[in-house]
């Protein structure tokens, strides 16, 4: 009998939450938590805006960061953002 592969829940260094807040706020408040952080680490950004599925990814591609995982939580999206 097959299992299915167990995924393990992404780690993180710091969380920001933008719960509720919108375009341009997450990605802002993701831009500001990221100053902080060491190249590496490990950013959570939890948000409900329609658009940071299309800002998230933009802002990660012109900040030399990288965005290593979405994941969809109810009415959150939950994006890990390791730092450049």
């Amino acid at each position: 009998m097959k299992h299915a592969a167990y995924r393990a829940p992404m780690d993180w260094d710091r969380d920001i939450d933008a719960v509720g807040l919108l375009c341009p706020l997450p990605v802002l408040r993701a831009a500001r938590g990221l100053r902080s952080m060491s190249a590496g680490e490990t950013l959570r950004l939890r948000a409900t805006d329609p658009a940071a599925v299309i800002d998230v990814p933009h802002f990660c591609a012109e900040g030399g960061h990288r965005l290593v995982s979405t994941e969809e939580h109810e009415t959150e999206t939950h994006y890990f953002i390791v730092k450049g």
